[in-house]
C-alpha cells in the first residue's frame, strides 16, 4: 500500500467511531500492540525532542526501505507514534521525506490533542522525515 492509501484506510477506521473517547481508546488500543524497542535502543541519541513524554525512535534500511522503530512511557503518545510508524515505515526514504500527512488532521487529532502533545506529535513527524532526508544522502 502507498502511504497516502494508508492515511486513507486510517481515516475510514477513525469514521467508525461517534465520539472521541472512542477513538482515544483506540489510539491506547494501538500503542498497546506497538512492539517497542529494546532497552538498549532507548538512549540520549533516539529520543523526540519537545515531546512531552519520552519518545524513542529508530530508523534502519532494509533493502530500499526505511523501517521505523518507536516507543514511549505513555500509553497515548505510544498509539500516536504507532499511527505514523504505520503509515511511512516500510516505504523508500523519497517516498517519507516527499509525503503530506493530511490524516492527521482529516481524523481530528490536531483539533483533540492538548497544545504539547500536538507539538510532540509534530516533532515524531519532523524526526521521521529526518531520518528519510538523511538515508537519501547516504
Amino acid at each position: 500500500m502507498t502511504i497516502n492509501e494508508i492515511q486513507d484506510e486510517i481515516i475510514e477506521e477513525f469514521a467508525l467511531f461517534d465520539d472521541w473517547a472512542d477513538k482515544y481508546e483506540y489510539i491506547i488500543d494501538m500503542g498497546k500492540k506497538l512492539k517497542g524497542l529494546p532497552q538498549d535502543q532507548k538512549t540520549e541519541d533516539n529520543i523526540i525532542k519537545g515531546c512531552q513524554s519520552q519518545v524513542w525512535l529508530n530508523a534502519h534500511k532494509e533493502g530500499d526501505n526505511l523501517i521505523f522503530e518507536a516507543d514511549s512511557e505513555a500509553v497515548i503518545v505510544k498509539g500516536l507514534v504507532s499511527m505514523l510508524i504505520r503509515v511511512l515505515s516500510g516505504h523508500s526514504p523519497k517516498e517519507i521525506a516527499e509525503s503530506e500527512l493530511y490524516f492527521i488532521d482529516q481524523i481530528g487529532m490536531s483539533q483533540h490533542l492538548a497544545q504539547t502533545r500536538s507539538n510532540g506529535l509534530v516533532s515524531m513527524v519532523k524526526q521521521m522525515k529526518n531520518y528519510a532526508i538523511a538515508y537519501q544522502l547516504k
